[in-house]
């Protein structure tokens, strides 16, 4: 299933839900886009997509500076999966196509 697109998504961080936007690309096996949340939007980068799996990674500076990466399955309008960031432990996301 095609990761393109535009989608909603919200992270169940130990700090709380975090929402965000992902614009989505794919080229292949090459994933580019952008995401935006929290009053701050950058590239992703290090995008991958393989199937119905996809990876990325997104520079953050709220509420904490970190790099987040995102390991996602994408089902028809549904994506989910884990996101990392820095020593926390794997939160859980999910979302839908816009």
């Amino acid at each position: 299933m095609s990761a393109d697109g535009t989608w909603k998504i919200t992270v169940q961080t130990p700090m709380g839900n975090q929402s965000s936007t992902l614009e989505l690309q794919s080229d292949g096996a090459l994933l580019t886009g952008t995401q935006s949340g929290n009053g701050e939007s950058g590239a992703i980068y290090d995008g991958a997509v393989d199937g119905d799996t996809a990876t990325w990674k997104v520079d953050i500076t709220r509420p904490l500076a970190l790099t987040v990466t995102f390991n996602a399955t994408v089902s028809g309008d549904k994506i989910s999966g884990t996101a990392e960031a820095g020593m926390f432990p794997p939160s859980p996301f999910s979302g839908t196509r816009a």
